[in-house]
């Protein structure tokens, strides 16, 4: 798969959503929103973290089956091409304030040369998508297994441009509160057990204000996922945690998605049309058609239930 066929690959539906195809399978775009909670504006679509629905022949393949049948000399391309629609199609949404999680993994980029060429797609997708750089959070797992040294060049370099960086699978040991000072990220997604265990005790509460409020002070916003229990929401939200991502909140949904039903933004935040004349070359996409007001109705209310510490209780979903 070389650059100029994985932009060939790009297939705009008859919805307006765009996806792609690798051999025979198809590989869709599924958001799940992150959520900000605050004291006055209650709980609002922060972000929208990108995911990879795969199928063949109309059945559904997991990523863990497919990454693995992906040839090692089209990884890179693949990688590239599902941050790309992913981008896309948050744009569609023509939200005013939403950003967009994408995964990456350093060490893809074997020179510096490839990291700008992957820079250089990022720029063309989200200028076609209307989202400005900061709007571009470039997700690194703490599982990745890229050196540190490799990870550090990766985010130092996206900072530069303006893009966003998040950590995920944090999980608080001593080898990742070492390795979050060297990389200063704008985000960290907690590991989605590790938490719903200490959400489920006193202890474990106590230590998770702790942490929550120190990386608050290092200019750092905790994003707490998996989320399955609205209790495990009110919990968070009492801790102070600013952003949320569960079950509990929102599923993923395929693009285009419904979100801007569920949890539309207010009138005053609502982005002006996309204007007609975008002419990017590599993709020759047009902005006009791409460009989709929301509908505006109200925002649906959670309804909270009462919860205790060490006692699930159902969420009704």
């Amino acid at each position: 798969m070389t650059p100029r066929s994985i932009f060939a690959n790009l297939v705009r539906s008859d919805n307006g959503s765009f996806s792609t195809v690798y051999g025979p399978f198809l590989l869709q775009s599924a958001l799940q929103p992150i959520f900000r909670s605050g004291p006055e504006t209650g709980l609002d679509i922060e972000a929208f973290e990108g995911l990879l629905r795969a199928s063949r022949d109309n059945e559904p393949v997991s990523p863990a089956e497919f990454f693995p049948l992906v040839s090692p000399v089209d990884m890179a391309d693949v990688d590239s091409i599902l941050r790309t629609i992913h981008i896309l199609n948050t744009g569609r949404l023509n939200r005013a304030r939403a950003g967009i999680f994408v995964k990456f993994h350093p060490g893809l980029f074997r020179t510096p040369q490839e990291m700008r060429q992957e820079v250089d797609r990022i720029k063309v997708a989200s200028h076609e998508a209307g989202l400005a750089p900061d709007r571009i959070v470039c997700e690194i797992s703490e599982r990745s297994g890229a050196a540190d040294d490799i990870v550090v060049a990766f985010t130092e370099h996206m900072q530069a441009i303006g893009f966003r960086i998040a950590i995920d699978d944090y999980g608080a040991r001593d080898s990742d509160l070492d390795r979050l000072k060297r990389i200063r990220p704008d985000y960290v997604k907690f590991e989605a057990a590790w938490v719903r265990d200490f959400l489920d005790n006193s202890a474990g509460y106590a230590l998770l204000r702790v942490i929550v409020r120190q990386m608050l002070d290092d200019g750092i916003e905790p994003i707490f996922e998996g989320l399955e229990e609205l209790w495990q929401v009110d919990l968070c939200e009492e801790l102070g945690v600013p952003l949320m991502q569960g079950y509990a909140l929102a599923r993923p949904e395929l693009a285009p998605t419904t979100f801007n039903e569920s949890f539309p933004e207010s009138l005053a935040d609502l982005a002006p049309p996309l204007q007609a004349g975008g002419n990017d070359i590599t993709l020759g996409l047009s902005r006009a058609a791409m460009a989709a007001p929301p509908p505006v109705p109200a925002k649906p209310v959670f309804a909270r239930p009462a919860r205790a510490f060490g006692r699930r209780q159902s969420s009704g979903e």
